[in-house]
Parts: structure tokens; C-alpha cells; sequence
């Protein structure tokens, strides 16, 4: 296993394995409007303060390691709930600016972060929930034996690709359309000066 990462890292990875590899590998990054308000979203949580929810105590950026996932990092919202034992079990929550998403790259950067607390803290965390800013509203997330396996798979893969130093080469497709690095991923002008550069060596 590589490096301990970010817990960001697998986000990322899942996201697309060479903005990952562009990120972590290359030490590329580029900001974007999309980046920027995620970053403003998150000064409430980032913050570090403590407080209550609807009466529910909330502890904010929380710090995280999981040494089984080789990832660190900083929980946005642990609350402190209830089960039906009467026991305390936290519940992580996650803020995203955008909303809720077909795939599971949220929902497994939010598993990792209870794979986590686990670890820490000897509990099980059966679920969390994710804010999303666009709908302003939580989804929650059931961390499964599925989603876990999902989580500990990627994080192997991503271990072995930075530990190569590998980059893969770019996919286009519709995730490029918000993402930061898209114009040093893949240059506009990238083909078009390849393909004079050969013409000119068939020339000579």
C-alpha cells in the first residue's frame, strides 16, 4: 500500500482514476466555480466548532484515520445520536454543493469516513447522510456490505496506482464537464498540434 491519503483521494479516484492520478500523482490542480463554492460551503463545518442539532450534539471537522484503508482526514459533521439500545453512535455528514448523484462516489467517500470512525472508536455505524446545497436537503446513505466492498476495492487500486506513479490516459465523458483539470487533462489543442507535428515529419 502506498502513502496514507486523503480522504478526498477516493473521491476522486472513484470520480475518474486519472483525475486522481493528475491530483496525487502529478500535483495538478486547478479551481474551478464548482471547487470554489464547495469550498465556501464547507467554512461552517470546517470551523471545528461544537453545537446541537434539533437537540442531537454535533462535533465538527472531526479528524479521521483508517489505517485497514491507508486514508486520513476531516469529517465535516459527526452527530452524536441514539440507537434503539440507547447507545451513542455517531453519524456522519457530508456537504456537497451540487446534488445527489446516480453513482456512489459520495456515498462512498461518506462510507469510508464511518469505515473510519469504526476503527477509532470500536463502533458500528450502520448509516450517515450527505447535504446537498443545490436541493438543500439530506440523502441518507445505508453503509452496506456492497458499499464497503466498493470502498475497500477502490482504495486498493488507488494505493497500487499512485504507489506506480502510474497516470492513466484520459475518457472523455460527461463527469469531464465539471471538472477543474479538464483543460490539463485533455489541452484543446492537444490533438490538433500532434497532428501538425507529424505532418511535418512526413514533409522533411
Amino acid at each position: 500500500m502506498s502513502e496514507t491519503l486523503p480522504l478526498s483521494a477516493l473521491q476522486h479516484y472513484l470520480y475518474c482514476p486519472r483525475q486522481c492520478a493528475l491530483i496525487h500523482v502529478e500535483k495538478v490542480w486547478m479551481e474551478n466555480r464548482f471547487t470554489a463554492e464547495g469550498r465556501i460551503m464547507h467554512r461552517r463545518a470546517d470551523s471545528g466548532k461544537k453545537g446541537r442539532r434539533d437537540g442531537v450534539p454535533v462535533d465538527r471537522a472531526v479528524p479521521l484515520r483508517s489505517d485497514s484503508l491507508g486514508l486520513y482526514g476531516i469529517a465535516d459533521v459527526v452527530e452524536i445520536r441514539r440507537n434503539v439500545e440507547g447507545a451513542r453512535v455517531p453519524y456522519p455528514v457530508e456537504y456537497k454543493r451540487g446534488s445527489p448523484k446516480i453513482a456512489d462516489w459520495d456515498r462512498a467517500q461518506l462510507c469510508a469516513q464511518a469505515i473510519c470512525l469504526e476503527e477509532m472508536l470500536g463502533v458500528d455505524i450502520p448509516d450517515g447522510a450527505i447535504f446537498y446545497g443545490k436541493p438543500r436537503r439530506r440523502e441518507q446513505v445505508i453503509f452496506s456490505e456492497e458499499l464497503r466492498h466498493v470502498v475497500e476495492e477502490a482504495c486498493l487500486s488507488m494505493h497500487s496506482m499512485i504507489a506506480e506513479a502510474r497516470t492513466p490516459p484520459p475518457e472523455p465523458g460527461q463527469q469531464c464537464r465539471g471538472c477543474s483539470l479538464r483543460d490539463c487533462c485533455m489541452p484543446k489543442n492537444s490533438q490538433k498540434s500532434v497532428g501538425i507535428y507529424l505532418l511535418k515529419g512526413l514533409e522533411s
